[in-house]
């Protein structure tokens, strides 16, 4: 099941939240319905990857544990919080690799740092709270209000 609360009209925000599944297309769609077309499918891997970490890993695909993700657009800022009812996740306690230091090569990164260089990768921040329950993605799209005559 998928609750959903979009903004009013004149506001940019929302929420989604959906018991842990991996059947993630309809609520991918939902999040990038307001991101330009040219940036919708690095942005779709990037959330897809972060969905599949709630749902898989924090949750364990419980499917009586939800995941909630808040939208919103900030200026030339578009942002999603996702958060999971898991136990957390500390991003470097269980990797091997620095995701800074791999830029270059993505064969370099370990099978448990993929999701994070993919993360990082795609987007302009990445943060975790405290508890590692919580992930906050942000990217900036510069001139985002301009025309292509501009």
């Amino acid at each position: 099941m998928i609750a959903i609360s979009l903004r009013p009209s004149g506001r940019k925000w929302g929420t989604i939240s959906f018991a842990s599944t991996l059947h993630l297309r309809p609520i991918l769609d939902l999040l990038l319905a307001e991101v330009p077309s040219k940036w919708q499918d690095d942005l779709r891997l990037g959330l897809q990857e972060a969905l599949v970490n709630a749902a898989k890993h924090g949750n364990n695909l419980d499917p009586s544990k939800t995941v909630l993700v808040e939208f919103f657009v900030l200026d030339d800022q578009y942002w999603w919080v996702i958060a999971d009812q898991g136990t957390g996740f500390s991003p470097g306690c269980s990797c091997s690799c620095n995701v800074e230091e791999a830029e270059e090569d993505i064969n370099q990164v370990g099978e448990c740092g993929r999701g994070l260089y993919i993360l990082h990768q795609i987007f302009d921040q990445v943060h975790w709270n405290k508890k590692g329950t919580e992930l906050r993605l942000c990217k900036q799209f510069k001139g985002r209000f301009r025309s292509a005559s501009s």
